[in-house]
């Protein structure tokens, strides 16, 4: 499909369209919670895609290239709202000292995940959903958002204390 791509072949297009668009759509929507504004960058993820089809590589496969377009389109919409990714100081041994949480603790509905999800900051929002959603390691992520990758672990770790509490109290943020 992606060689008739190459070779101009609009119903090919059409065909990779259909093929991935959910599920492109649905990682933009992860990042950007805005119905409006994630279905305009999927429409701009597959402009971009198409009219970079012949740099592609099938190295990873169609499916991971248009999802790494759609991130990186998402992480630009997010900085052109002003969101800041800022460094937090850590001490040696943050994480350790931290509080742990028994995570089996807490038994919980999806919907009620994804709007405690939701309450975060759109920062915070956005290294919770490229870690567990998209599967992106947290080393990636940091390069990605320009970030140290002990900040995203940080960011990440408080996240997770936020949903979390937020669950426990019945969805107040």
């Amino acid at each position: 499909m992606v060689e008739r791509c190459k070779k101009g072949d609009t119903s090919a297009f059409s065909a990779l369209y259909h093929m991935h668009s959910k599920e492109v759509y649905n990682t933009i929507y992860r990042l950007v919670p805005h119905t409006g504004e994630a279905e305009d960058l999927l429409q701009e993820v597959f402009v971009a895609a198409f009219q970079a089809i012949h740099r592609f590589e099938n190295t990873g496969g169609f499916r991971a290239w248009i999802k790494r377009i759609a991130i990186n389109q998402s992480i630009s919409w997010i900085r052109k709202q002003k969101v800041r990714w800022v460094e937090l100081e850590e001490k040696d041994s943050y994480l350790k000292q931290e509080e742990s949480i028994d995570e089996s603790e807490f038994v919980f509905k999806v919907d009620e995940v994804k709007k405690a999800i939701q309450q975060l900051p759109e920062s915070n929002r956005a290294i919770v959903q490229l870690y567990l959603f998209e599967n992106i390691p947290q080393e990636e992520i940091a390069q990605i958002l320009g970030i140290s990758y002990n900040n995203v672990r940080i960011q990440y770790h408080r996240s997770k204390q936020k949903i979390l509490k937020s669950l426990k109290e019945g969805g107040v943020a």
